[in-house]
């Protein structure tokens, strides 16, 4: 796809990355890669924030921004989520509620998360080709989530796996909150029949869940397990997507 700047005459408003946060160091370089790949591609300013485990929070990027003067009016916020759920509905919106409340002067506009979107099967192929598995018919093949307590972020996945082709067969699964597992679908796809079994990570980053998803599948029988997704050219071009969106279309949900 060819990339066309975001850049035009006035400067665009920074854009404000939310990521979950991780105690694992491998997952903000991991965040901070895919972020540099954007500033690259689209000259924006980008500001790096987390939910938890690592600093800033939303409420200190976005104060700070408040506090710079000329162009930190505005910004867009991104959450660096790969499926709608509880953070992205209910924490970022009441922590930019609190930004609202201390700086009343300053716009805001929140946009949608990075997931579903249709280059995110791009993405994952790309992980799984490095992995060293491509589409095929006689390989099955999970779609192995973080999982949530929320039933339409799991319901977001399953339609994910039923709308990929190519494969013998595509099943989602969950690191926690939901079944199954992504051990137990390896192994209820190798009961079926399957000649064999891939794993496809569907995090943004290196982590606990990651790592554990990998061990338990490898274990269970898959023959591979690709990487998080991370800096993958496609999450760049979705998260310019989605800035692109709100300043065009207006935000996904109201702030303050």
């Amino acid at each position: 796809m060819r990339h066309q700047p975001l850049i035009t005459c006035a400067p665009p408003p920074p854009l404000v990355a939310v990521a979950h946060g991780s105690r694992d160091p491998r997952a903000a370089a991991t965040v901070e890669d895919l972020l540099d790949l954007v500033r690259r591609r689209s000259g924006l300013r980008v500001v790096t924030s987390y939910l938890d485990h690592a600093p800033p929070t939303p409420g200190q990027a976005l104060g700070a921004l408040a506090g710079a003067g000329t162009g930190a009016g505005e910004a867009v916020v991104l959450p660096l989520l790969l499926t709608a759920a509880y953070h992205s509905k209910t924490d970022i919106p009441g922590a930019l509620t609190e930004v609202r409340r201390e700086h009343p002067r300053m716009r805001l506009r929140y946009g949608a998360t990075l997931g579903p979107h249709p280059l995110m099967t791009a993405a994952l192929e790309r992980r799984l080709a490095e992995a060293g598995v491509t589409p095929d018919p006689d390989t099955a093949l999970v779609l192995a989530a973080a999982g949530s307590s929320d039933p339409s972020a799991n319901a977001t996945i399953g339609r994910m796996a039923r709308g990929w082709r190519g494969w013998r067969r595509v099943v989602p699964a969950y690191a926690s909150a939901a079944r199954p597992t992504p051990a137990e679908a390896v192994r209820r796809l190798l009961d079926a029949g399957a000649p064999r079994v891939a794993v496809a990570s569907y995090f943004l980053a290196p982590g606990y869940f990651a790592d554990k998803v990998r061990d338990e599948s490898l274990a269970a029988g898959a023959v591979a397990v690709s990487g998080a997704l991370g800096a993958a050219p496609e999450l760049a071009e979705i998260i310019e997507q989605r800035y692109t969106e709100i300043i065009t279309l207006g935000d996904q949900a109201a702030v303050g």
